[in-house]
């Protein structure tokens, strides 16, 4: 077995690998980049080789620095992660000339899977079904207009190279098809160094699900069944689930086995991953394989109870693999929520800056529940505008699929992050989706139940009563500890009434608060008693309360006669008024926001790309405006509406931050 293991990633796949590497007794290497200096995977690493500026195309894409790290060092092998160099041909061929060691498969496998143009040419050989499409390579923009026509309209536009989610683009028109072309290929580049394109048949309606493979290097091919991945948001999943809830035995065993085929055709062996496109009768066809360690690889290790990392060590080293088909079971039920620094209220955009808090749900496992969860960052880090935006993978398991569901929603209730937009709202909307609950999923899930984009989430009348009793008893704790500020002579002492008028975002719930031993009584005018028992303090910004005998929790921040309280998705501003406080309140005007109808704001923070209009231009509404570029994906910013552009206050090249106005119109 290897001594020592260099970890060509960042971020939590580097912190994942380092973990089985500790395991298994190997020590580890870590690289960085300027931007990643003080980041969790340096720190956990046993050493660390500084290798460039933050961007990855000077840093960790590029293969000679890599490559000094693992001379400097003494490594005798090297896990890629996913992403980055993973599934870089001349990477592997330079490690294979250096004599170290990929943990991964051999360069004739990456060649022939890792390149999605030639995959699908290999899968199409080995009878295995595929979606219809071009794959010879494309030229220009127009080329790809004249191809999406033959194929038919919608297309999916995807860089031959690509990954995460990157370089893909549905096209439904012509100009759709142009514009989405010229972004994938830029992206492309930007990211994989490849800008090579192809376009296929965009299925409507699809499951995208995914069977995991594991290879060794004596024959030996096993599938570790599927992962379900329909939750996505621009080409890039966001929940994942093993196993599917659509699929049956013979599906499962069908694609496994065809899955297998494949991998035994490009004598592949490390872990795999064989992408597929399900139709609503069961139909599967060949996407893509991914010849790396998946990001949702956790679910699969969690209802099989095998760590796929070590697994991928143990292959590189030449080991067979200790595990046949036949030990393969199905044990319980998984899911995984990518927690992303993107702000879902603002259609999904990237978001950067320093967590100040980072507080994850603590980590469990035993016969009833699991929560795990894999991250990169801390409390106090920054989340860079460099790299992919995903800040951890919180995963929960339990015996079925709603036990499983429901340790999700706890687990994202617990889980505390500011400084940063992030999507936890967004996530804790889709557990409480009945879709969702009831396995009716497709790739289209988000586009379908969102068309307007997420707004966040209405709590059920229950709920809002709920928040409401919370409050008022929470507010009741904190109004008694400022009654003693002024001590205990009793002509100073003010008292705390027990009769409120509670308001969630405005509507008002008069209550009646009842405190005893065992805890606190809060009844409502329609009758409603809600009891409640916690040890919440002020100050704690997450509260556990059983409710009615059932545990929840709330995020708590203190605001203005109340809190801002957060749960299942929602974000609410209650007060706690006396009767009389409550009048007045009332009287109150409200403040309203800043009119910027005609201004165009920068959504996210990012680097003008391209600028597509001058001062003096008519637009139309959907027009391109410009492009803005986050997180390795460009954004294209359309008009809302006709309008005359006025001013322009940025250009390429210059850094915005979010709602710094690009351009103004008449």
């Amino acid at each position: 077995m290897f001594k020592k293991l260099l970890i060509a990633n960042r971020g939590e796949i580097a912190c994942r690998v380092i973990k089985s590497a500790r395991k298994m007794g190997i020590q580890t290497v870590a690289i960085y980049s300027d931007a990643d200096r003080d980041a969790l995977h340096v720190k956990m690493a046993d050493e660390a080789v500084h290798i460039g500026p933050p961007p990855a195309n000077q840093s960790y894409i590029v293969i000679d620095k890599v490559m000094d790290a693992i001379r400097q060092t003494g490594a005798e092998a090297v896990h890629p992660g996913y992403g980055f160099l993973s599934e870089n041909m001349k990477f592997a061929q330079a490690l294979e000339a250096e004599g170290v060691a990929f943990v991964g498969p051999p360069a004739g496998a990456i060649e022939a899977m890792g390149d999605k143009i030639t995959s699908k040419k290999l899968a199409q050989e080995a009878g295995v079904s595929t979606v219809p499409g071009y794959m010879g390579l494309i030229e220009d923009a127009e080329e790809a207009v004249r191809i999406s026509n033959e194929i038919g309209y919608p297309v999916m536009i995807k860089a031959s190279a690509g990954g995460g989610g990157k370089g893909m683009r549905i096209a439904w028109t012509d100009n759709e098809a142009r514009e989405g072309f010229q972004s994938s290929k830029n992206e492309a580049a930007s990211s994989f160094g490849d800008d090579r394109i192809f376009i296929e048949k965009f299925v409507t309606q699809p499951r995208h699900i995914e069977i995991q493979v594991l290879a060794d290097k004596h024959g030996n091919t096993i599938y570790l069944n599927e992962r379900e991945c329909s939750i996505q948001r621009r080409n890039q999943k966001v929940i994942e689930e093993a196993p599917s809830p659509f699929l049956d035995p013979e599906t499962r065993k069908a694609m496994g086995e065809q899955a297998c085929a494949l991998a035994r055709a490009v004598d592949y062996c490390s872990a795999g991953t064989v992408e597929f496109i399900v139709d609503g009768d069961k139909n599967f066809y060949f996407l893509e394989m991914n010849t790396r360690l998946q990001v949702e690889h956790p679910v699969t290790e969690l209802i099989t109870g095998v760590d796929l990392v070590e697994q991928m060590i143990r292959v590189a080293a030449g080991e067979k693999l200790e595990i046949a088909q036949q030990d393969v079971g199905i044990n319980g039920w998984a899911i995984e929520s990518r927690l992303y620094a993107e702000d879902p209220y603002r259609n999904f955009l990237p978001s950067i800056g320093r967590l100040t808090r980072y507080r994850p749900p603590a980590e469990v496992a035993n016969g009833e529940a699991a929560v795990r969860n894999d991250t990169g960052v801390f409390e106090g880090g920054e989340i860079s505008m460099f790299y992919d935006p995903m800040i951890a993978k919180l995963c929960s398991w339990a015996p079925d699929r709603g036990a499983a569901i429901e340790v999700m929603r706890d687990a994202l209730d617990s889980f505390e992050v500011e400084g940063i937009g992030h999507n936890l709202p967004f996530l804790s909307a889709v557990m409480d989706h009945p879709r969702f609950i009831g396995g009716n999923i497709t790739t289209a899930f988000i586009a379908e139940e969102y068309p307007e984009g997420f707004g966040g989430v209405q709590l059920s009348p229950e709920d809002r009563q709920m928040v409401a009793a919370v409050a008022a008893g929470a507010f009741r704790v904190a109004e008694i500890r400022r009654t003693r500020i002024s001590g205990t002579i009793d002509n100073h002492k003010r008292q705390v009434g027990k009769e409120w008028i509670v308001s969630v975002d405005g509507e008002e719930f008069p209550v009646a608060i009842e405190a005893h031993r065992k805890g606190t009584d809060v009844l409502f005018e329609d009758g409603r008693c809600i009891k409640m028992q916690s040890d919440w303090t002020p100050g704690d910004s997450l509260a556990v309360v059983k409710v009615d005998g059932v545990k929840h929790a709330f995020k708590m921040q203190k605001i203005t006669a109340g809190f801002r309280i957060r749960f299942r998705g929602a974000d609410v501003k209650v007060r706690c008024y006396t009767p009389r406080q409550a009048e007045l309140a009332r009287l109150m005007p409200e403040k309203l926001p800043p009119d910027t109808s005609k201004m165009l704001l920068c959504p996210m923070p990012g680097l003008v790309v391209k600028v597509n209009v001058q001062v003096g231009d008519e637009v139309q509404e959907g027009q391109a405006l410009c492009t803005v570029e986050a997180m390795k994906m460009e954004n294209i910013l359309r008009a809302e509406k006709q309008a005359v552009v006025s001013a322009i206050n940025a250009g390429p090249g210059d850094s915005l931050a979010v709602d710094d106005v690009i351009m103004e119109f008449e």
